[in-house]
């Protein structure tokens, strides 16, 4: 490896990327994460100094599906395609993108450059065509490995459904019950919240006005947490106009279909809710 690391590199700057694809994995794979940290070790033993070693962690918790939310991988192609990178660090192919095109762009920027890439494996050159060669098979391997993630996902989802067993996040003002059955929420202050908003905004036709209402008569707005250590709980919150918003988007033809029909909801929903169903409302 350290053939292809030469005087000129180590006068650059080496970026150590770090990314996790979700905040889940953050914490509870912290092995993964604790062997990303420890690719500067394997920097300063190259031969830079602990002053030209910088750590990219910024897109911890973001996947690298595609770079339009990664501001730090945005940082590292701008920094490269200034000639200030010696060397780029990563634990493999799949932390810096799992986009080919994000890939094949930083890839020919650092030939261009002279950037060297590094991982687990070993150091490589992208301007060296047998490098560049393998750099892209690692690529097609992280790309195909998402595709392969997503068609078992899918297929669990979709075992689960045929099954009637399957479960997903509900509107605020909806749960399940031990059936499961989707359900009407029993805690009536989770009921009335949702009956105010839509009452509100019946009189005042706007999600800011409701937002204002909600704030002048300090009264908070429901939301269920799905995952984490609040997992099924409820959490009380200011309410705001986006949120109100999105409570209006969601339709309750949606929810009659998860729910085998628009009869459920019309038994259990009274006087101007009957209406809102009717008309295509939503709970959140």
């Amino acid at each position: 490896m350290t053939t292809q690391v030469t005087l000129s590199h180590r006068q650059k700057t080496a970026y150590v990327y770090v990314r996790q694809s979700t905040m889940g994995q953050v914490r509870n794979h912290q092995e993964s994460t604790e062997r990303q940290y420890a690719l500067k070790d394997k920097a300063l033993a190259l031969g830079w100094p602990a002053t030209s070693t910088r750590i990219l962690d910024g897109d911890l918790g973001i996947s690298g599906a595609s770079s339009s939310d990664r501001d730090d991988f945005k940082k590292l192609l701008a920094e490269v395609s200034l000639g200030e990178v010696g060397a780029v660090f990563a634990l493999e192919a799949s932390r810096l993108a799992r986009s080919n095109a994000d890939w094949h762009r930083l890839i020919e920027i650092c030939a261009l450059t002279g950037t060297l890439i590094v991982d687990e494996d070993g150091c490589y050159n992208p301007a060296d065509f047998n490098d560049g060669l393998l750099l892209g098979l690692k690529a097609q391997m992280s790309q195909a490995e998402l595709h392969f993630l997503r068609l078992r996902l899918q297929g669990g989802k979709l075992n689960k459904a045929k099954k009637g067993e399957l479960r997903f996040p509900l509107p605020v003002g909806l749960a399940y019950d031990d059936t499961p059955a989707i359900v009407l929420d029993p805690d009536a202050e989770v009921r009335g919240a949702v009956a105010l908003l839509f009452a509100l905004f019946r009189e005042t036709g706007s999600a800011y006005a409701v937002a204002q209402q909600f704030a002048a008569r300090g009264l908070k707005f429901p939301k269920r947490a799905y995952g984490g250590v609040w997992n099924g709980q409820l959490i009380w919150g200011n309410l705001t106009d986006r949120r109100v918003l999105s409570v209006l988007k969601n339709r309750w033809s949606q929810i009659s279909i998860a729910t085998g029909g628009r009869g459920f909801l019309e038994e259990n929903l009274s006087g101007s809710s009957k209406a809102e169903a009717r008309a295509g409302a939503v709970v959140e």
